[in-house]
């Protein structure tokens, strides 16, 4: 396997964020990229250095608004003569809410989802970083048709066009399927593993009929992100019908997982993609901090052969999947499973 990397992420380093009221230790950290990229070097996967390509991949997928915001927000934020060591919103406009603000604290709430995506001196760089790492990845994919893992951090499948969230900002897997359909595919795929629900992904194309969307993820009736990825949000317009939800109960382990891996593998075959996205998320796993799932260690390596015997050229971009003792190992086996099933 192909694995496209770069140590250019790191430069977003966030400290925090708030989850029901405490502030806490943020799990997005340079570390999860760290245990990921060692596992896929000792598992003898060939490490590529990812490109630099410029804005217009992610112009291509996001707002000019956002991405002005992103770009400016850390300088006008410590412009503030109280700033915090991190920015975060603390004023969201409500849905009685309606004028764009023009102030930071009030940019911060509209282009920042919630509390989980706190922007430093550095966040606009690894986010742009992480971005080049998913388009190096697609342009592999496209080239030759071979599969790559793009190890990108931080994540982005909860970044909307125009909104970050999540640990998210910019949406690696939506770009990374925008590459592929300017470089000839008529068709994509995003399959989103991960197991909080892909809503950026979903939002970004749900009128879209040549990207379909496909999630299975933890039951948002008690788990982030709550707003979407419900069963009947199916696409509206032209792309109704090319967004299928798969939510799962609490404890979910390898088998129900597998069965319901089957269910969005037969509406991928319904589609027929010329290319596949894996949104891969790892936080599925029976010990991840942000744990729903139960999925195990050869559950994982059940995943990936499954997925790899779908007949698509893939691309599997790295979403969320938080430290524990397991974490690398998890990745070892999605990506040994995957070699095993496209044999």
């Amino acid at each position: 396997m192909r694995v496209v990397v770069t140590d250019r992420h790191a430069a977003h380093a966030p400290s925090g964020f708030i989850a029901r009221g405490n502030r806490i230790a943020n799990p997005e950290t340079p570390e999860r990229a760290a245990i990921l990229r060692r596992a896929a070097e000792a598992g003898g996967h060939a490490l590529l250095e990812a490109g630099e390509h410029g804005l217009a991949p992610v112009a291509a997928i996001h707002a000019a608004d956002y991405l002005d915001f992103l770009q400016h927000a850390w300088t006008e934020w410590e412009a503030l003569p109280d700033h915090g060591a991190e920015m975060l919103p603390n004023v969201h406009p409500g849905r009685n809410m309606a004028i764009h603000p023009t102030h930071i604290v009030g940019k911060a709430g509209h282009y920042q989802a919630d509390t989980a995506c706190p922007i430093g001196p550095g966040t606009w760089a690894g986010a742009r970083a992480s971005a080049d790492v998913a388009v190096t990845a697609a342009d592999l994919v496209a080239g030759d048709g071979g599969p790559a893992y793009a190890l990108c951090r931080p994540p982005g499948h909860h970044a909307y066009a125009d909104q970050a969230g999540g640990f998210c900002f910019l949406n690696n897997s939506a770009i990374a399927a925008q590459r592929l359909r300017d470089g000839g595919a008529q068709r994509v795929t995003v399959l989103d593993v991960d197991v909080h629900h892909g809503n950026g992904t979903q939002g970004i194309f749900y009128h879209r009929a040549d990207v379909q969307t496909v999630s299975i993820h933890g039951d948002p009736r008690a788990y982030y992100p709550f707003f979407t990825g419900y069963a009947d949000e199916i696409g509206a317009g032209p792309g109704r019908g090319a967004n299928l939800n798969l939510p799962l109960a609490r404890g979910t382990g390898d088998a129900g997982y597998l069965e319901t891996l089957e269910t969005a593998l037969a509406a991928v075959d319904a589609f027929r993609p010329d290319v596949l996205v894996i949104a891969l998320g790892l936080d599925p796993s029976e010990k991840d901090p942000l744990a729903f799932l139960a999925v195990t260690t050869d559950g994982f390596r059940r995943i990936g052969e499954r997925l790899g015997r779908a007949p698509y050229p893939t691309l599997i971009v790295q979403e969320g999947g938080y430290i524990s003792d397991i974490l690398g190992d998890n990745l070892a086996a999605v990506l040994a499973g995957f070699e095993t099933g496209r044999g």
